[in-house]
């Protein structure tokens, strides 16, 4: 298999195998991230592709779900990617899902008609990091992007019948223009029909911008016990019938399906959480993780 560095997939998703089918990420200047940092985006060669293709079908013949890598293999065209989903069509003939993630931003080479014919390929599932719904965050983290194409794109999926999930990154946005960040992430998710939202509590790794202005005083990054207060407010004003998944806060186990039915438990355990924490313990969890 052609795996040409640092292998990072989705947890939640369930699926295997795992097929490259780019390098790197295209935008790679979010402050946040170092995944891709030294990586420059190329895409798999197709006689590459087909190498680990034929090898799946020997060892994997029976594969139903594969999940594409690296980045955002998302980003290639449709003229592109569909030729792929219709080699591993043909060499694992089992096949029902396709899973890979992406940013908002690759979905505007598509149109309604090109999604909805990747999904007959067998693409039925993405992941999309928002990161947040805030104008004054998405560019303050360069994500390259602004709420209004959140919504564009989201929709987009919605027609062509993809299912999709939405991150908000906890934190990201300091001190400063946490409620913002929160309240108006919230607002423009409810807008949107994702089948999971998910959050992760901002880690500053070495090497990331958004860690040299922390350092210099340009960033405010929030304390532990500020970044779940940040998390309830978001979660306060989400309201969208979704599963909710959390990860990098972990001073309850909020994670589960049906998130408007259990919204009010979800609450009541942050403010436990915030009340009662152990703030040090996941100060010391967070300085001990290495990625994303």
């Amino acid at each position: 298999m052609h795996f040409t560095g640092t292998v990072y997939r989705n947890p939640y998703w369930p699926t295997w195998p795992l097929l490259e089918i780019t390098q790197g990420c295209t935008h790679n200047r979010c402050k946040f991230c170092t995944m891709y940092r030294d990586v420059p985006f190329r895409m798999t060669p197709m006689e590459w592709i087909e190498e680990d293709l034929r090898e799946l079908a020997q060892s994997d013949p029976g594969a139903t779900t594969i999940q594409l890598l690296s980045a955002n293999p998302l980003v290639l065209t449709f003229d592109r990617l569909a030729p792929i989903l219709e080699m591993i069509r043909r060499y694992l003939p089992k096949m029902e899902s396709v899973y890979l993630a992406g940013r908002v931003s690759d979905l505007k080479n598509k149109t309604v008609d090109e999604l909805k014919k990747l999904k007959e390929l067998g693409m039925k599932e993405i992941s999309l990091g928002v990161e947040s719904g805030d104008d004054w965050t998405l560019d303050r983290i360069g994500k390259g992007y602004h709420a209004e194409d959140v919504l564009e794109q989201c929709h987009k999926l919605e027609e062509a019948g993809i299912a999709y999930w939405m991150t908000f990154l906890n934190g990201v946005a300091g001190r400063s223009h946490s409620r913002e960040h929160a309240i108006h992430s919230a607002e423009i998710f409810s807008q949107c029909r994702p089948m999971v939202v998910g959050t992760g509590g901002l880690t500053l790794f070495p090497g990331t911008p958004l860690l040299e202005e922390a350092k210099s005083g340009a960033f405010d990054p929030l304390s532990e016990k500020e970044m779940l207060e940040e998390l309830r407010i978001f979660v306060e004003n989400l309201n969208v019938d979704c599963a909710f998944i959390t990860h990098h806060t972990v001073a309850a186990n909020l994670t589960g399906p049906g998130f408007l039915r259990r919204k009010d438990r979800i609450l009541a355990a942050l403010d436990d959480a915030i009340a009662h924490g152990d703030q040090e313990r996941l100060a010391a969890f967070r300085s001990n993780k290495q990625t994303l």
